[in-house]
C-alpha cells in the first residue's frame, strides 16, 4: 500500500529502468488496454439481459446435471497413506492352525510386491461388527513411501484383490481407504423377525450386489453357517424321570465350559487353578455327548442314580448361524462390501435400482442403507444447514453495509455461479463430491462474493458521488475494479495450488478442497464480471419503477382528485 505513494527513484531521476521494471510496465499497459476493452464487454452484457440470465441459469443447472450424471460422491476422498489392510475370514469354527496357514498364504502373496515394506498379522483380533474368534485375522501392510513407488495405494489394492481371490478356503477383503480401517464402505442392514427368512433374503441380496460393477469384497455379517451339536430334550420322558431342563443345561455347561475343581501346586511351587471338562474330541462327537451322565434323584431304593443324556434327549450334528446380531431390538444381517474402481454413490445407486426391480421383501422386513452412504447423507444434510446459515448471515451483513435489502441479492447471485467450476474441477481431476470438497464449497462461498462487492460498491459510489447514470456507473466500475478482482482471484488460486496438487503422504486427502476452490473461483470470477452488472441494473430498474408507482399512488390529492372533480358543480353555459 505504501508503494502506491512512494516515488520511483529511477523515474524521478530520469534513469533508465531495469528489465524487470520494464516488463512490469509493459504488463501494466497491456492490462490497462484489457480493462478498456472490458468496458465494451460490460456494455454488451447490459444490452443482452436475456443472454446473461440464460448463461447464469445454464451454469447452475449444468452443475447439478453434471454432478448427478457424470460426477460421483463419497464420504471421504481416496487417500494414499502408504498402508493397506487385509481381513482373513476362515470358515466358522476353523482352528487356529488353519487360520494361520491362510494368513501365511495371504502375506506371501502380498510380500511378492516390492511396494510392500513389511507385513504385520494378528489372529483372533476382533473385526468390526464380528464376534471374536481364532477363525479371523487382520493383516496390516506397510508400503514404501509414496515418492519411492510408481504404483498408488489404490492400484496396489486392486492387484492384491485379484491375486488373493485365488486363496481357497478363506474370504480375504482388501481395504485401501486408509481412513476407516477394516470398515467396509457399503453396509445394507436387513431387519426382520425370522432368522431363516433373513438369511435367505440376505444371500439373494449378496448375489445381486456382487454382480454390480465396482462392488467388491461383498459378504454377510453372519459369515454363513457354523457346525454345532443340537440337543433336543424329550420333556415328557424327562419329566417322568424327574429330570429338568435346567439340570441338563447345568450338566452341559460343566462338560463344555468346565468346573472349578480346586487348586494344584506344581513342582515349581506355583499354584494353578484346575478346571475339569470333557476332552476336546468328546465335545465334538454326538455319540460321546449322548453318554454324558445325568444324576436323577429318587430311584427305586430312594437313592439317586445316573442315566445317559441320550435317554432323555436327542443329540445330533447340525449347523447354525455363526453370528446372531440385533439392532434396535430386531434381528438383522448386514450385507457388506467395498467400492473399487467406481464412486461409492454410483455403486450404491445401481445396487438399489436392481434391488427395487428384483427383490420383494415380505411384510415386517426392511432394508436400509448404513455405513458410509448413511454417513454421507447425514454430513450432506448438516453441511446444507451450515451453508444456509452462512448465506443468511452474509446477506444480513451486506444489508447493513449497503443500507438496502435489494442490492445484496445481486451480490448473492455470485454464489451459485461458482458451482459449475467446482463440478468441472472435480470431474477433470477424477475426484468425487466428498466431505473435503464440500468444506471447499463452504470456504468458496465466503470468497467469491468479494468480486460482486467490489463491482456493486464502486457503482453505487459513482452513481451517488458523480451523479452519473446506473449504466455508466456499472461500466466504469467494471473498468476500475477489474484489476483488484483479477489480483485477488489469482492470489487465491495460487495459494490453493499446493493443496490441490496433494503431494506428500496423505496430501491427496486434502486435494479435493483446493481443487473445488480453484474451479469455483475461476468460473465465478468470469461469470461475475458479466452477469452481476446485468442483474444489478435490472434490480435497480425494478426499484426505480416500484418507487415511481408508490409515489404516484400516495401523491397528495391523487386518490380523491377524480372523485372531487366529478362531484363539483358545473359552471353554467353561456
Amino acid at each position: 500500500m505504501l508503494s502506491a505513494y512512494w516515488p520511483d527513484p529511477q523515474v524521478e531521476q530520469g534513469i533508465r529502468r531495469g528489465r524487470v521494471a520494464r516488463a512490469l510496465g509493459a504488463f501494466d499497459r497491456w492490462f490497462d488496454r484489457q480493462a478498456d476493452r472490458y468496458r465494451g464487454v460490460v456494455a454488451w452484457a447490459l444490452d443482452h439481459r436475456l443472454a446473461m440470465f440464460g448463461i447464469a441459469s445454464l451454469s447452475f443447472l449444468g452443475a447439478i446435471v453434471l454432478q448427478v450424471v457424470v460426477g460421483g460422491a463419497g464420504f471421504v476422498p481416496i487417500s494414499d497413506r502408504s498402508e493397506v489392510n487385509l481381513t482373513v475370514e476362515a470358515p466358522p469354527g476353523s482352528s487356529l492352525e488353519y487360520t494361520r496357514r491362510k494368513v501365511d498364504e495371504a502375506v506371501a502373496i502380498a510380500r511378492r510386491h516390492p511396494e510392500v515394506a513389511y507385513a504385520y498379522a494378528s489372529i483372533g483380533t476382533p473385526l468390526i461388527g464380528q464376534v471374536p474368534g481364532v477363525d479371523q485375522a487382520n493383516v496390516y501392510l506397510r508400503l514404501v513411501p509414496k515418492a519411492e513407488r510408481e504404483v498408488s495405494q489404490e492400484e496396489l489394492g486392486a492387484v492384491l484383490r485379484a491375486e488373493l481371490a485365488a486363496v481357497a478356503g478363506a474370504q480375504i477383503s482388501v481395504f485401501t481407504s486408509g481412513f476407516g480401517g477394516a470398515y467396509k464402505q457399503i453396509q445394507m442392514e436387513l431387519r426382520g423377525p425370522d432368522s431363516r427368512v433373513l438369511a435367505d433374503h440376505a444371500e439373494r441380496i449378496r448375489g445381486i450386489a456382487r454382480s454390480v460393477p465396482g462392488a467388491s469384497d461383498v459378504g454377510l455379517s453372519t459369515r454363513g453357517q457354523k457346525p454345532e451339536l443340537e440337543v433336543r430334550v424329550d420333556r415328557g420322558l424327562a419329566g417322568n424321570l424327574g429330570v429338568t431342563v435346567g439340570q441338563i443345561a447345568q450338566s452341559l455347561r460343566i462338560a463344555f465350559a468346565g468346573l472349578d475343581a480346586g487348586d494344584w501346586v506344581d513342582p515349581t511351587g506355583e499354584t494353578r487353578d484346575v478346571m475339569v471338562r470333557l476332552a476336546p474330541e468328546a465335545r465334538q462327537r454326538a455319540a460321546d455327548l449322548r453318554q454324558l451322565p445325568l444324576v436323577v434323584p429318587g430311584g427305586p431304593d430312594g437313592a439317586p442314580h445316573v442315566i445317559p443324556l441320550g435317554q432323555v434327549a436327542q443329540v445330533r450334528d447340525g449347523v447354525g448361524p455363526a453370528q446372531i446380531s440385533h439392532l434396535d431390538r430386531q434381528r438383522f444381517i448386514a450385507i457388506q462390501g467395498n467400492a473399487a474402481g467406481r464412486p461409492l454413490s454410483d455403486v450404491v445407486r445401481e445396487i438399489e435400482a436392481r434391488l427395487d426391480r428384483e427383490v420383494r421383501l415380505p411384510p415386517g422386513y426392511t432394508l436400509r442403507q448404513g455405513g458410509e452412504s448413511a454417513d454421507f447423507a447425514d454430513v450432506l444434510t448438516r453441511i446444507g444447514i451450515a451453508l444456509g446459515i452462512a448465506v443468511l448471515l452474509m446477506y444480513l451483513v451486506l444489508v447493513l453495509q449497503f443500507g438496502s435489502f435489494l442490492d445484496p441479492f445481486a451480490i448473492m447471485l455470485s454464489l451459485p455461479l461458482s458451482l459449475i467450476g467446482v463440478v468441472l474441477a472435480l470431474i477433470a481431476t477424477r475426484d468425487t463430491l466428498n466431505i473435503m470438497s464440500m468444506i471447499g464449497v463452504i470456504l468458496l462461498f465466503g470468497i467469491v462474493a468479494k468480486n460482486a462487492i467490489l463491482l456493486i460498491d464502486f457503482a453505487k459510489w459513482a452513481q451517488e458521488e458523480r451523479g452519473i447514470s446506473i449504466r455508466d456507473a456499472l461500466v466504469e466500475a467494471g473498468r476500475i475494479r477489474l484489476r483488484p478482482i483479477v489480483m485477488t482471484s489469482v492470489a487465491i488460486v495460487a495459494g490453493m495450488i499446493p493443496v490441490a496438487l496433494g503431494t506428500g503422504e496423505g496430501g491427496d486427502f486434502r486435494a479435493p478442497l483446493g481443487r473445488a476452490v480453484i474451479g469455483g473461483v475461476v468460473t465465478s470470477t468470469i461469470l461475475t464480471l458479466l452477469v452481476i452488472p446485468t442483474v444489478y441494473e435490472v434490480l435497480h430498474g425494478a426499484r426505480v419503477w416500484v418507487r415511481g408507482r408508490l409515489a404516484r399512488s400516495f401523491r397528495p390529492g391523487a386518490a380523491h382528485g377524480p372523485a372531487e372533480a366529478a362531484s363539483a358543480p358545473q359552471a353554467p353555459r353561456d
